[in-house]
């Protein structure tokens, strides 16, 4: 099963805070994400693949602090990996076609990741500040209770009731709306 933007984007995140286990499973999860971004474009080069999927683990891992967290994971992945293929291109006087930017991207969920942002900005935003944010933090960024209320000054107890109560006002909104 493949992890989903938002596992990825936690996995970052909590990597770039200092845990090793989670940075090592988000490594871990990339390869066959860039195994098939590769395979898409370059069949048949199996080793040519393998190296460039290398370099780009490699590249997440060194690169990891450039990543803006208000931006959507796979966009910068993808990114890395394009350029990490159009190198090796130049390098080895090969090409292939990225006319159809939009479809690629579509292909590699970026399309999605962007809706569904955009979508839960919305949802959030028709909620109090304070639940909208212990929502971002606990459920989309993957923190815990105690660190999200270390972050946002605020008790475990005060999180939690937060979290509870926004889902349970997104539930009403989102029940509302299809009726």
């Amino acid at each position: 099963m493949r992890a989903s933007e938002v596992q990825l984007r936690a996995w970052m995140i909590a990597g770039l805070a200092g845990d090793a286990h989670a940075h090592a499973r988000l490594l871990r999860d990339l390869l066959p994400v860039l195994r098939r971004f590769f395979r898409r474009r370059m069949a048949g080069r199996d080793d040519e693949i393998e190296d460039l999927v290398q370099e780009v683990l490699i590249a997440v891992h060194s690169r990891r602090a450039t990543w803006d967290p208000a931006r959507p994971f796979t966009a910068w992945l993808f990114a890395i990996a394009r350029y990490k293929m159009i190198d090796h291109f130049r390098q080895h006087r090969s090409h292939c076609s990225i006319e159809d930017v939009q479809d690629i991207l579509a292909v590699e969920g970026y399309v999605e990741a962007l809706s569904a942002r955009a979508d839960m900005g919305r949802l959030l935003a028709m909620i109090p500040a304070k639940q909208a944010q212990a929502i971002r933090a606990t459920r989309i960024e993957g923190l815990t209770t105690a660190e999200a209320a270390a972050r946002a000054g605020i008790g475990e107890a005060d999180v939690k009731v937060s979290v509870h109560r926004g889902l349970k006002a997104l539930a009403r909104r989102v029940k509302d709306s299809i009726q």
